[in-house]
């Protein structure tokens, strides 16, 4: 398995550099890709992946709209357009469906849709900033530190189950144990990624990722406890699949841009 794991990490994280400096729509085509893949993965845990059906090929377009958006100039009102299609549409098509469960099936499909291409448009809004490439470095270093240090520590020291019910393995231990090393890494890391930004504003975003980032785990933890299963898919040996690599970012992507932004970029 830790081979596997490394065989992979050794084959994306190249691609994912790649990608994230080429910057534009390398990057937001990208983003939107390992959104689509994970919205594949919901959808097939909720038992929605019969994607002949209308209203799951359109829950993959409204993500990959949402997504794709983002890299076109600012327009609030295009972006607000899309979004009532998007239901509207939604609904439309749901009325024609002769299943028993479409209007179910429509509600789960749009829930599942904006919450995967809603949120991790902000990756992609992200890399759109001045000194984007810095901010997109400092998100991925910085949740993949906390995660590490979360992992290994909860796996030494953790005695105090955080949310059995949702994610048994997970532990206070571990959460503590993520926020002691990303914290001073994500205030070390600022000064470098990001020119003008502070260590302080470092502890800031290293403090949000810390706290915030399990949440993205604990919302994909919800679904797959729901189905019992304990990978999203088997899209990549060791690392099980494209929802299981995504879910910290959900919350991490949105919470970055808005600090971003905050601190005045």
């Amino acid at each position: 398995m830790l081979r596997e794991r490394v065989l992979v990490a050794v084959v994306l994280v190249p691609i994912v550099a790649a990608v994230a400096w080429l910057g534009g729509w390398w990057f937001t085509a990208f983003v939107a890709l390992a959104a689509l893949l994970a919205a594949w993965e919901l959808f097939a845990l909720l038992g929605k992946n019969e994607f002949l059906q209308p209203v799951a090929v359109l829950g993959l377009i409204i993500v990959g709209w949402l997504v794709l958006e983002s890299g076109l100039p600012p327009k609030p009102e295009r972006f607000q357009i899309l979004l009532v299609l998007s239901v509207l549409v939604g609904l439309v098509v749901a009325l024609f469906l002769r299943q028993p469960h479409a209007a179910s099936d429509w509600i789960l499909t749009l829930g599942g849709a904006v919450y995967l291409g809603l949120t991790m448009r902000f990756l992609a809004m992200l890399r759109g900033l001045p000194d984007g490439l810095g901010w997109v470095a400092l998100a991925a270093l910085v949740t993949w530190i906390t995660d590490s240090g979360a992992y290994f520590i909860g796996r030494a020291w953790g005695r105090h189950k955080l949310w059995p019910r949702v994610s048994p393995k997970k532990t206070w231990e571990g959460l503590v144990g993520g926020l002691a090393v990303g914290t001073p890494s994500a205030a070390l890391l600022a000064l470098f990624l990001v020119p003008g930004l502070t260590w302080w504003q470092g502890v800031i975003i290293g403090l949000a990722v810390g706290t915030l980032g399990p949440f993205g785990d604990l919302s994909e933890s919800l679904f797959k406890r729901q189905v019992g299963v304990k990978d999203s898919s088997h899209l990549l040996p060791g690392h099980g699949g494209a929802f299981d690599r995504i879910d910290s970012f959900i919350f991490v992507g949105p919470v970055i841009y808005m600090l971003a932004r905050l601190f005045g970029w």
